[in-house]
Order: structure tokens, then sequence, then C-alpha cells
């Protein structure tokens, strides 16, 4: 590699390089893991180092170079006030400006629409059509239909003599039980 490639490529590449070790790397994972990270916050030292040197673009024409700055320069710090508050404003009853009030806007036109809307979109909307979807929503779990079948069942077995309730789940005789040896 020649002093010129190895100007372009920068510095980071040979950071790494200088980073990899020239003996095999160990097979644990623990001792792997401690070495990649590292490698990790070495790679990001030296890249922190090179956004903080002070650099500057000297240009003329398409070939660009980053030069180290010549001439010392003053940081020259901006001017700073102390974080003042606001003054006070004039506590002013709004009431006297609008005696419908309802403290959305303090143009009266503004509240008084503004007004309008949140009542109608808050129990309009939301009441009227919130308690007609609860009324007429779909039976959840079937748990209705399930007990109209239950109550269609006893009044059948009930009808045909039988006990409401076997105390067999399923029928003994198509059941197989395995013979005792």
């Amino acid at each position: 590699m020649d002093s010129a490639s190895g100007r372009r490529q920068g510095i980071l590449p040979s950071v790494i390089a200088s980073a990899v070790p020239s003996h095999p790397t160990p097979t644990s994972a623990a001792v792997m893991a401690a070495w990649r990270l590292s490698l990790c916050a070495r790679s990001l030292s030296a890249i922190r180092g090179l956004q903080t040197n002070h650099l500057r673009w000297k240009s003329s024409s398409s070939r660009a170079v980053i030069a180290r700055s010549s001439v010392k320069r003053k940081e020259q710090r901006e001017p700073t006030e102390g974080w003042m508050e606001d003054p006070d404003p004039k506590d002013e009853n709004v009431y006297l400006k609008n005696s419908n009030f309802h403290g959305y806007d303090d143009d009266p036109v503004i509240d008084f629409w503004n007004m309008q809307v949140v009542f109608f979109f808050g129990f309009s909307i939301v009441l009227v059509f919130g308690t007609t979807f609860m009324a007429y929503i779909p039976d959840y779990g079937m748990v209705q239909w399930a007990r109209q079948e239950a109550e269609m069942l006893v009044k059948h077995r009930e009808a045909s003599g039988l006990p409401i309730m076997e105390s067999n789940r399923f029928d003994p005789r198509k059941i197989q039980l395995p013979e005792d040896d």
C-alpha cells in the first residue's frame, strides 16, 4: 500500500487493522464477545477522535483537501442572556368580555362553535351511537345461544321421560375398556 492510497483511505482502516490480533482468536464465547466489544470501542474512539479534530475545508476547484487550520481561531462566545419569564399578563376577567364563556377560546364566536362541536360529538355521537351499539351488540361467546339450547334439551328430556342430567357423560355401552390381566 503506497502512502497516497493510505491517505485517501483515512486513519480508520489502519486503526481497525491494528486492532485485529495477529494470534488466532480465542474459542470461548465470553472471551470472543469481550474481544469484539473492545474492537468496537477502539474503532469508535478513533472515529470520535477524528470528529473532534478542528478541520476546515480548503477548496479552489474540484479537488477538495481537508487540512488543519493554520491559524488558531478564538472561540467566540455568543452573548447569552439569562432566561426570563414572560411578564405576568394582567388577569382579565373573560366573563366581562363574554358572559357566555365556555372556556374554549377568547373569541366569543369561536368559543360558541367549539362548545357546540364538543357537545354534539360528546353527547350525540358517543352516547347515542354508543348505547345503540351496546344494545345491539352480537352475542359474544354465544352465551344466549348456549342457554337456549340447554333449555330446549331440558324440555325434550322432560317430554321423553328421561332424566335431565345423566351420571355418565358418555354411553357406557360404547366404551371398550381393556381387559384385566
